[in-house]
């Protein structure tokens, strides 16, 4: 294999529901090789022997790594034979951790496909609580945020919305609260004592560089403060000062991911106790 075939390779993701489960877990595994970039072919909602027919097609064509969840015996068959034949290499991803589960709790499962996604008490309140970060976003209904169970503050890029709407998917109404130069934050919102307060901060450098980025793609005039240096440090200090005055907690989000914001975020709900009341 030369150097440059080495760059990419080709990551068949066949699932029998979303594929959600696949691509979480292909991606993460993806991620320890760096240098070489995934081709990702996703095949979702593959039920029947037509559907995979299709499929092995697609592998034959663009040979890989396959992946897949399918609980369908007679299919999950087929596809590893072929594979077989193809000589790419092949895994049912929840194989391993369904062996343990197993071995655990001494029980048979009931193969269910896409158990996962039911609608149940816990969809509905991650649906409910997406509709909360919609509605909430950006200072909007500011007067209704007793009713959240996370409040993030931050100046302007620091991931705010996409952070909240992040926590919403795991069930948690977050509402965000924009801190602007000279404007006069929610009355009430040091008083709140329902939700967690959390503020947003990240280095200088970081936001102003994310807000040329913003601009250039607005084709906005980059002379402003809004991308001054100075001016972003000020705004930054602000915001310390004020979760320091009011004795909430602040995230750093310079080097983090949204997936690692809100995980920090839920760490801290966890310690409230959260995780126990939304269970209860």
């Amino acid at each position: 294999m030369t150097e440059t075939s080495r760059s990419y390779f080709h990551l068949h993701l066949v699932s029998d529901s979303t594929g959600e489960t696949l691509m979480t877990v292909a991606r993460a595994a993806s991620a320890q090789y760096p240098k070489v970039r995934a081709i990702e072919h996703v095949y979702p909602l593959v039920r029947s022997p037509q559907q995979l027919e299709r499929v092995l097609r697609e592998i034959e064509t663009a040979p890989g790594i396959v992946l897949y969840t399918i609980i369908n015996s007679e299919l999950a068959e087929r596809l590893e034979s072929a594979c077989k034949e193809l000589g790419a290499p092949c895994l049912s991803v929840l194989d391993p951790i369904l062996v343990t589960f197993q071995s655990y709790l001494g029980a048979e499962k009931s193969p269910r496909v896409a158990g996962q996604h039911v609608l149940d008490q816990e969809y509905f309140r991650r649906i409910d609580a997406l509709n909360f970060a919609l509605v909430h976003d950006d200072g909007q209904f500011a007067d209704a945020l007793e009713d959240a169970d996370v409040v993030l503050l931050g100046i302007s890029r620091t991931s705010k919305t996409p952070t909240c709407i992040y926590l919403a998917n795991r069930g948690i109404k977050a509402a965000n609260i924009p801190i602007v130069p000279g404007a006069i934050l929610p009355p009430g919102l040091a008083d709140l004592t329902k939700p967690l307060v959390v503020g947003l901060i990240a280095s200088p450098e970081r936001i102003v560089q994310i807000r040329q980025h913003r601009l250039l793609s607005l084709r906005a005039d980059d002379d402003t403060s809004y991308v001054d240096r100075a001016a972003v440090a000020a705004e930054v200090a602000e915001t310390r000062k004020l979760c320091a005055r009011n004795g909430w907690a602040t995230i750093d989000v310079t080097r983090r991911s949204i997936e690692e914001t809100a995980a920090a975020v839920m760490n801290l709900l966890s310690e409230r106790g959260y995780a126990e009341e939304s269970t209860a």
